[in-house]
C-alpha cells in the first residue's frame, strides 16, 4: 500500500477495480446452459471475478512464500494488507444488490465474518500477518471456483476436466485451506493470553471453523461418494 494513501481510500480503490473488472466479464460469452438463466448468468459472472482474485492472490501466496515462513513464527508483525478485504466487500455487494442474497445467505455469513477480521487488521495494523497467512486458502479458492464454474456449465462429474478438477480441489482443501485455518486457530489459543482482543478472532475462527468442515463434508460426499445427488449451495 502506498505510504501516504490512507487504507480506507486504499480499500475503496481496490474495490472499485473488483467492479470494474466485473461489468468487464458481463462482455465475455458465458456458455449457453448459463445464458438461459438469470441466476446462473449472474453466478457465472460472480464466480469469474472470484477465479481471478483467487489466481492473483494464489500466486502472491507462493511468491512471498519466503515471507511467510517467517510470519508462521511472529504471526502479530504489523503488515499493511488489503486486497483480499477489498475483494470480499465488491463479493458481498454484488450478492447484496443483485438480489440474491437469500440465495447466497452461506457467502454472505462467510464474507461478513471475514470482512470485520480484515477491518480490524488493516485500521489497526494488528493481525494483518496472520490475515497474510490466511491468503493460503485462495489457493485452494481457485479449484474451488472453478468446480462451481463447472456445475454451472453442466460439465459431467465424469468428465476428464471435472475428475482432474475435483482430485486438486480435495487436496488443496485440506493442505491449504483446512491447515491454514487450523493453523491460525492454534495459534490464537496457544498465545491467547499474549494477544489483543484475541477472544474476538477466536470465536470468528471457531465459527470459520464448523463452516468450513461442514462444505467439506457436502464437497466429499458429492464428489466422491454419491451419484445423482443435488448439492446444497456452498460458501467460497
Amino acid at each position: 500500500m502506498p505510504k501516504n494513501m490512507h487504507p480506507a481510500l486504499y480499500v475503496l480503490c481496490c474495490s472499485v477495480t473488483f467492479r470494474i473488472l466485473h461489468r468487464f466479464l458481463q462482455t465475455v460469452p458465458s456458455p449457453g446452459t448459463v445464458d438461459t438463466d438469470p441466476w446462473r448468468t449472474w453466478k457465472w459472472r460472480n464466480l469469474s471475478v472470484s477465479l481471478v482474485h483467487s489466481l492473483l492472490t494464489g500466486i502472491w501466496a507462493f511468491h512471498h512464500c519466503g515471507c511467510f515462513l517467517f510470519l508462521f513464527i511472529y504471526l502479530d508483525q504489523r503488515w499493511t494488507f488489503v486486497f483480499l478485504l477489498c475483494y470480499f466487500i465488491q463479493d458481498a455487494g454484488d450478492i447484496i444488490f443483485s438480489g440474491y442474497a437469500k440465495a447466497s445467505w452461506e457467502f454472505l455469513l462467510h464474507h461478513v465474518m471475514v470482512i470485520w477480521c480484515f477491518v480490524y487488521a488493516v485500521f489497526t495494523h494488528q493481525y494483518v500477518a496472520g490475515a497474510v497467512v490466511a491468503l493460503f486458502v485462495e489457493v485452494n479458492s481457485v479449484f474451488l471456483h472453478t468446480r462451481l464454474l463447472l456445475k454451472l456449465a453442466k460439465v459431467a462429474h465424469n468428465s476428464f476436466i471435472y475428475t482432474v478438477n475435483k482430485l486438486f480441489n480435495v487436496v488443496t482443501y485440506v493442505t491449504f485451506r483446512l491447515g491454514a485455518q487450523f493453523y491460525l486457530t492454534w495459534y490464537l489459543i496457544h498465545h491467547y493470553s499474549s494477544l489483543d482482543h484475541a477472544l474476538y478472532f477466536l470465536i470468528t475462527m471457531m465459527l470459520m471453523n464448523i463452516m468450513i468442515l461442514i462444505y467439506f463434508y457436502r464437497l466429499l460426499r458429492t464428489d466422491f461418494f454419491s451419484k445423482g445427488h443435488k448439492p446444497k449451495t456452498a460458501f467460497k
